[in-house]
């Protein structure tokens, strides 16, 4: 009974050894089936072995299974995934054998009438194994197509796919385009080339570029507004920004009747061009109070929607802001938040309601990522100033002024020392605000820093912008006291508001930078000028930087009203900022 049982399960058995041999059988014996190929009969000895060797192989496996299911115990969970993994090849198996290559079944054809016509001397306890080695021949013969030739990878296949979709739309673009030049020497080369990626720079920093300054010049003769020309000889490391003098403003060029610019706009380029309205924080309140008497002056076109002739009609206001003075990131931020909120407001609401819903928003602007963050921030930099410290500032920061200010009224006492450089001469306004509320202070000058810092307990810093690499962006000179206080140990605080956050990246202070009025380095001391006519000197240029970038690694602390963080979690603080957006 034992013995008619084990002949039932035979024959199932038998299919699951051939899977197992085809399994294993093309990675072991994919050598000597060359050899057969190649040798055509010639190498009868070798493959009589390699078939003897797959049989003896099956035929342990056979046996040892047949014994499983003789006992009737259940199979381990070895033998049930041997079993799985044998159905799945069995699977691909019959995949394969209904589409295989042109090549597999050219080699399939000369492997197996070789190994049909060779006679296989076997013994009677391999006949019911026979079958195995020759059925696992089949899908040797066909892994040896792709290891001739080797196989490509997804990405190049898949560059290949996209190089070929290119090239048909550059050919369907040139048959549309009768007597345009063949599409093979414009299509673009496949994307598995790198390719340098090339990035769009801001006008003000490609001045020494003659297309560039052409392409800005027909921009702002379409929106009706001159050009300003560059004034006196420029160092040729700053050669690509622009330089302009305050005897020369922009508003002498323009018929105030005739313009298309508002009023509001008008007067702050004339304050910000001859510099009396000046700091990061100043000069964005400025900005959103015009745009608030422009909105409030605006009446929607008939035919326009409000949300698109609204946007259209602040660009040449910006092109024009931009030409008087170069806009400063906090400025750039501010604009962008109030073209967001005009694109948001619904194309069914009145004029008058979007109207007042849009001066709530920069109201609510300037409170919270100014007023409200100047509050927040005193609160965290008071808890750093104690007792007896000598605290070093550096030029005019208003929000640095008002957190001194407001930890004297809390009874902490200190002392201020205010340093300062040629040619704006800012920190002569800070000394007379802090000398008004009974601060004690010092005033020197930049060039004696280095004498006066051995007794500092801590240094406050005002910023420009905080770039997205952690570089501090703040007027020229910062980095320079950065990198003594860091020589003596001295800690350094940079005071600075989330608006202020820009998605730049720098390094250096050449490649975007602003330039002043050279100008404003002439200095006449006891009616002498030693500078008057320096134009004349053609070996002779002036440079007036505005701002310098200081690295992270010369700051300790940044203070914000998100509160204290370091210069590394500036990308961080983007981040968030764009999806609360």
């Amino acid at each position: 009974g034992e013995r008619r049982l084990c002949n039932a399960l035979l024959p199932p058995l038998e299919a699951v050894l051939l899977l197992s041999g085809s399994l294993q059988g093309p990675q072991r014996n994919v050598q000597p089936t060359r050899n057969m190929a190649d040798s055509e009969g010639r190498g009868e000895s070798k493959q009589t072995g390699s078939i003897n060797h797959a049989a003896d192989e099956g035929d342990g496996k056979l046996h040892e299974i047949a014994r499983v299911k003789i006992e009737g115990r259940d199979l381990t969970k070895e033998e049930k995934q041997r079993l799985r993994k044998e159905k799945k090849q069995q699977k691909k198996g019959k995949k394969d054998d209904k589409g295989p290559t042109e090549k597999g079944t050219d080699k399939e054809k000369k492997v197996a009438p070789s190994t049909a016509s060779q006679p296989v001397t076997q013994s009677p306890a391999q006949k019911a194994q026979s079958v195995v080695p020759v059925a696992a021949s089949v899908p040797v013969s066909e892994s040896t197509a792709p290891t001739d030739k080797p196989s490509k990878s997804k990405a190049e296949l898949k560059a290949e796919r996209r190089a070929r979709q290119e090239a048909e739309r550059a050919s369907k673009q040139a048959k549309k385009e009768p007597g345009s030049q063949p599409a093979s020497s414009k299509s673009k080369a496949p994307p598995n080339e790198l390719q340098p990626a090339v990035k769009r720079l801001p006008e003000h920093i490609q001045v020494d570029d003659p297309a560039v300054v052409r392409k800005l010049a027909k921009k702002l003769e379409r929106q009706q507004i001159p050009l300003r020309s560059d004034y006196g000889y420029k160092v040729s490391l700053f050669s690509h920004l622009h330089q302009y003098s305050r005897k020369a403003p922009l508003t002498q060029q323009i018929s105030i009747p005739a313009t298309v610019i508002h009023p509001s706009i008008v007067r702050l380029g004339l304050q910000y061009s001859q510099g009396i309205i000046a700091g990061s924080n100043a000069r964005s309140v400025a900005l959103l109070h015009a745009f608030k008497q422009v909105i409030q002056d605006y009446s929607t076109p008939p035919n326009e929607e409000l949300p698109r002739d609204l946007v259209n009609k602040l660009k040449p206001y910006i092109s024009f802001l931009n030409q008087c003075r170069p806009l400063s990131a906090s400025m750039g931020n501010a604009i962008k938040y109030i073209k967001k909120e005009i694109s948001n407001i619904p194309s069914q609401c009145k004029e008058e309601e979007a109207k007042k819903k849009l001066l709530l928003c920069i109201d609510s602007y300037v409170n919270e990522k100014i007023t409200l963050a100047a509050k927040a921030i005193s609160k965290c930099a008071i808890d750093k100033i104690s007792d007896g410290d000598v605290i070093l500032v550096y030029g005019c920061s208003s929000l640095v002024n008002h957190i001194l200010c407001e930890a004297f009224e809390k009874q902490r006492k200190f002392r201020v020392i205010v340093v300062d450089s040629r040619p704006r001469l800012e920190g002569r306004e800070a000394l007379r605000r802090l000398v008004k509320r009974g601060i004690r202070c010092t005033y020197v000058l930049i060039s004696a820093v280095s004498y006066i810092l051995p007794e500092v307990s801590k240094v406050f810093l005002g910023a420009h912008a905080l770039l997205a690499n952690g570089y501090v962006m703040s007027r020229v000179g910062t980095s320079q006291i950065a990198l003594v206080a860091k020589a003596y140990n001295v800690p350094v605080l940079v005071c600075c508001e989330t608006y202020k956050f820009c998605e730049r990246v720098q390094t250096d202070s050449f490649v975007s930078n602003e330039l002043d009025d050279p100008d404003d380095l002439i200095v006449t001391r006891e009616g002498k000028t030693q500078l008057a006519d320096w134009q004349s000197v053609k070996s002779l240029g002036l440079l007036n930087l505005v701002y310098d970038v200081t690295p992270p690694d010369f700051v300790d602390l940044v203070i914000t009203e998100l509160g204290m963080i370091p210069c590394t979690s500036v990308p961080v603080v983007l981040r968030v900022k764009n999806v609360d957006q």
